[in-house]
């Protein structure tokens, strides 16, 4: 959840803040949810009149095999406590950055 820390930081803040840092992973991105639940807990979201935020937050890191390799010791560092880390393989036909777009990106192979 938004509430779950590391560091002073919210974890998904923490995170974000040392992938950046480290120069690890070329990117990031947080979703926050607006209501769910884990375990035995009670649902929690989001409130009217309510001073913190017990909302459930997502963070991916999209990257290749290699780059996700690099930033792995961070991931697993800051979620050792707290958090679910899954990896899985994206299939992607397209790369689009800033300066070029381009097809035919090369795919990483994995067997499972």
């Amino acid at each position: 959840s938004e509430a779950t820390g590391h560091g002073g930081l919210p974890i998904h803040r923490a995170l974000v803040r040392r992938l950046l840092q480290s120069g690890m992973a070329r990117g990031a991105t947080v979703l926050r949810g607006i209501w769910g639940f884990h375990g035995d807990h009670e649902p929690h979201g989001d409130k009217l009149f309510q001073l913190a935020r017990r909302v459930p937050v997502v963070t991916i890191i999209i990257d290749t095999p290699e780059w996700i390799e690099r930033s792995f010791d961070i991931v697993d560092e800051l979620t050792a406590d707290h958090g679910l880390v899954t990896s899985e393989m994206v299939p992607a036909a397209m790369s689009i950055d800033e300066s070029r777009r381009r097809a035919g990106t090369r795919l990483a192979r994995h067997d499972y």
